[in-house]
C-alpha cells in the first residue's frame, strides 16, 4: 500500500444525502405512471375555468435527473475536484510567504493546510465548531492529521471557536480565508456579526478571500461597512445565476476578495 493521503471530506453530507434521495422518489415516481400504478398525469382544476396538467414521467425524470445531477455534482466535487479548487483560489492571493493567516470554519483543514504551504516564516491557525452536518469527519484533531501528511504541521494551529466570536485580538493577520462556512450561520445577524469579526481581526491592508454557496453579495455588503472598502466579487454574476437556476435555487457561488484600509 502507498503513503496515507490527506482526505478533506465530503461537504454538506446531509444535502448530498437529500438530494439523492428526492432523485429516487421520482424516479419512482416516474417508473409508477409507465407501470400504470398511477396515472401517467395528473390533473387539478383548483378554480373554475382553471385546469392545471402535470404530466408525471417527464416532470419525474427531468426533475430527477436535476436532482441526482446536483447530487453527484457535489459528491465528486468534493471527492476529486477540491485539492484543485484550492490552489486556483488561493492563487488569488499575492504571497509573501511572512503571512500569520486565519482559516475560518476551516474543518479538515482544506484551506488551511493549502495557505500554510504557501508560508515560509509565517503561520497559519483554524477555527472551526467540527459540526459533522457540515463536513464529513470534522473532527478537532483531524485538520492537523492533514497538515502532518502534507508537511507543514510545524505552520498550523487548530483552536475550537465561533466565528461569531473570535478569540483573536484586533488586526491580527494578514489574510483571512473562508470556504462554504459562512452560510452554515442560518440567521442573517449571525452572518453578519461573523463578518464584522473577520474585518476586526484582519491588520491595516489585511485582505479576506471567502468564498460559499450563498450570501456572498451580503458578506460584501457587510464588509464595506467595517472598514473594508474594497471588497469585491471575483467570479462571473451569469456563472452564479446559472448555478443557481441548476440547485432550484439553493446554491448562489461567488467569491469575494476584501480589503482592509490601511
Amino acid at each position: 500500500m502507498g503513503a496515507p493521503h490527506a482526505d478533506y471530506g465530503i461537504d454538506a453530507p446531509g444535502v448530498i444525502r437529500n438530494l439523492a434521495i428526492a432523485a429516487g422518489l421520482l424516479f419512482a415516481l416516474a417508473l409508477a405512471a409507465v407501470l400504470g400504478l398511477l396515472p401517467r398525469a395528473f390533473e387539478w382544476q383548483p378554480v373554475a375555468g382553471l385546469d392545471l396538467h402535470f404530466p408525471l414521467v417527464s416532470m419525474g425524470l427531468s426533475a430527477g435527473l436535476g436532482f441526482a445531477s446536483g447530487a453527484a455534482w457535489l459528491y465528486f466535487g468534493s471527492r476529486f475536484g477540491k485539492i484543485q479548487e484550492r490552489d486556483r483560489l488561493l492563487d488569488r492571493i499575492t504571497w509573501r510567504g511572512d503571512e500569520r493567516v486565519l482559516d475560518v470554519g476551516c474543518g479538515r483543514g482544506l484551506l488551511l493546510v493549502g495557505a500554510a504551504r504557501r508560508l515560509t516564516s509565517g503561520s497559519a491557525v483554524g477555527v472551526d465548531l467540527w459540526q459533522a452536518e457540515d463536513l464529513s469527519g470534522n473532527r478537532a484533531e483531524v485538520p492537523m492529521t492533514n497538515a502532518e501528511l502534507e508537511g507543514v504541521a510545524d505552520r498550523v494551529q487548530v483552536r475550537t471557536a465561533d466565528m461569531r466570536r473570535l478569540p483573536f485580538e484586533d488586526g491580527a493577520f494578514d489574510v483571512v480565508i473562508s470556504r462554504a462556512a459562512i452560510h452554515n450561520l442560518y440567521a442573517a445577524p449571525d452572518r453578519a456579526a461573523a463578518v464584522a469579526e473577520i474585518a476586526r481581526v484582519l491588520k491595516p491592508g489585511g485582505r479576506a478571500l471567502i468564498v460559499d454557496i450563498r450570501h456572498v453579495e451580503d458578506y460584501a455588503r457587510a464588509f464595506r461597512e467595517h472598514g473594508c472598502d474594497d471588497a469585491r466579487l471575483l467570479d462571473s454574476r451569469l456563472w452564479s445565476v446559472l448555478v443557481a437556476v441548476f440547485t432550484l435555487g439553493a446554491m448562489r457561488p461567488n467569491t469575494l476578495l476584501a480589503r482592509k484600509a490601511g
